[in-house]
């Protein structure tokens, strides 16, 4: 099995063992199937189910909203680990209450695949702070096959502290060419903001950059813009305040 896309939206299922979608994803959402999410145990069964599929290399999974803990988010990420094949991952975990020791659980779990390419990473609304930025922006760096990368940090509570550590990690992605990064409703403040333009100016290959920020003023937001921009390779680049 090489490529595998799940789609467990809320009240998908409530088991331990929720249900593959080996084929070609359908052509319209899934229906929920009852009232319930997977949860901690669910999420720690798919986690056990994963860890056997060590020649992965393509993987989607659509958990938004199921009532997933800092448990059920080391417990996926344990079994994330064994996948030390996986190029391509697309993970959706938006809407849970993994926090900071999900957040860091996750990210130590990614730092064992060491083949991972494209990586796109939803943890919006998920009770995140500095510590929890600090552990997932680590086992990003240093990743020397990552060259695209889309990570939404949305309305959790990351901080000045938590964008600090973020920027020094993403700086040291040295292929990295493609970056989105969502830190909407993080109060990162004007001094964060600038700090990680400085940062992310020293990513020497990335050619497209689009920055989310709020909670820092229009002046601010040249500033950043500027500081970006020292990048030479930075062909495309948006900024945009909400």
């Amino acid at each position: 099995m090489q490529n595998l896309k799940q789609y467990i939206h809320t009240g998908a299922v409530q088991d331990s063992n929720p249900r593959y979608h080996c084929q070609d994803p359908p052509t319209r959402p899934l229906e929920p199937l009852s009232p319930f999410q997977i949860g901690d145990e669910g999420a720690s069964g798919l986690g056990s189910a994963l860890a056997n599929c060590i020649n992965l290399s393509n993987l989607t999974l659509d958990l938004y909203s199921n009532q997933i803990g800092d448990e059920g988010a080391s417990g996926l990420g344990s079994g994330l680990a064994n996948c030390i094949n996986l190029s391509n991952l697309t993970l959706d975990l938006q809407q849970n209450q993994i926090g900071n020791e999900g957040a860091s659980g996750l990210g130590s779990a990614l730092a064992n695949c060491i083949n991972l390419s494209n990586l796109k990473l939803n943890l919006s609304w998920n009770q995140i702070g500095a510590m929890g930025t600090s552990g997932l922006g680590s086992a990003l760096a240093n990743r020397i096959n990552l060259s695209n990368l889309t990570l939404d940090l949305s309305q959790n509570q990351i901080g000045a502290m938590g964008t600090s550590g973020l920027g020094s990690a993403l700086a040291n992605c040295i292929n990295l060419s493609n970056l989105t990064l969502n830190l909407y409703r993080n109060q990162i403040g004007n001094e964060a903001a600038s700090g990680l333009g400085s940062a992310l100016a020293n990513c020497i290959n990335l050619s497209n950059l689009t920055l989310y920020l709020s909670s820092i003023n229009v002046q601010q937001k040249f500033k950043v813009k500027s500081k970006c921009l020292k990048s030479k390779r930075l062909v495309v680049f948006k900024i945009l305040l909400w």
